[in-house]
C-alpha cells in the first residue's frame, strides 16, 4: 500500500471530511456572533463567541479521534502518532486560526488571542478525554469544566484564578495562556502515543 493510499484510508476512517464541514459552520457561527450589532455595542459580549466556539470545535474535533479499527491500528508496521499528531495539529490549527480571523477586539479583552488559547485548551482536554473514556465521549468533560468554570468565577480574583478559569480569561492573561498550552500539549502527546481508546460499539 502506498503512502497516499494510507493517509486516504486514514482520512476516511477518522471521518476527516465530515469534521471539516462541521468545523466550517463553527466557523461561520463565530463570525456571524463576533460581527453582531451586540458586540460592537457592548464588547464584553464577545465572551461568548470566544468560549463557545473553541469548546464546538474541541468536541467535533474530538468526534474524529475515534478509530473504527482499533485491532489493525495496534498490528500496523508503521508508527501511529505521526498520523495521530498531524490529524490533531491540522484541524486545531484550522479551528484556532481562521474563527480568530473574525473577531475583532485587541488582546487585553476578549479577542483573537482568547480564541486560539480557547481552542488549544479545549482541544487538549478533549484529546485527554479520548484517550481516558473514549473519543464518543471526549466532549463531555470540556463542557462540564467550562460548566463549572463559569459557575465559580464569579467574584473569583487572584493569579491563580487566572490558571484555573482560563476559558472566560482575557486574551492576554499569562496565567491562562500557561494553564491552556500545558493540557493542550499533555492532551497532543497523550492522544499521539495512545490513540483513542477503544469503543465497543451496541450489537
Amino acid at each position: 500500500m502506498t503512502t497516499a493510499n494510507g493517509l486516504v484510508l486514514y482520512v476516511r476512517s477518522r471521518a476527516v471530511p465530515l469534521t471539516l464541514g462541521r468545523l466550517a459552520a463553527i466557523m461561520a457561527f463565530a463570525a456571524y456572533g463576533a460581527h453582531s450589532v451586540d458586540v460592537f455595542l457592548d464588547p464584553q459580549r464577545r465572551a461568548p463567541v470566544v468560549v463557545l466556539a473553541p469548546v464546538f470545535a474541541a468536541a467535533v474535533i474530538g468526534s474524529s479521534l475515534y478509530a473504527a479499527a482499533d485491532e489493525l491500528d495496534r498490528t500496523a508496521v508503521r508508527p501511529w502518532w505521526p498520523p495521530r499528531l498531524a490529524h490533531l495539529l491540522g484541524l486545531t490549527a484550522l479551528a484556532a486560526v481562521v474563527p480568530a480571523l473574525t473577531v475583532i477586539g485587541d488582546a487585553e479583552g476578549f479577542g483573537a488571542a482568547a480564541v486560539v488559547r480557547n481552542t488549544l485548551g479545549s482541544v487538549g482536554v478533549t484529546a485527554v478525554a479520548a484517550v481516558l473514556v473514549g473519543a464518543r465521549l471526549s466532549w463531555l468533560p470540556a463542557f462540564g469544566y467550562l460548566s463549572a468554570v463559569y459557575v465559580a468565577v464569579q467574584g473569583a480574583h487572584g493569579r491563580a484564578a487566572t490558571v484555573w478559569a482560563w476559558p472566560l480569561q482575557p486574551g492576554a492573561q499569562p496565567g491562562s495562556w500557561a494553564a491552556a498550552l500545558t493540557v493542550f500539549a499533555a492532551g497532543a502527546v497523550l492522544y499521539a502515543l495512545r490513540g483513542a481508546r477503544p469503543e465497543r460499539l451496541p450489537v
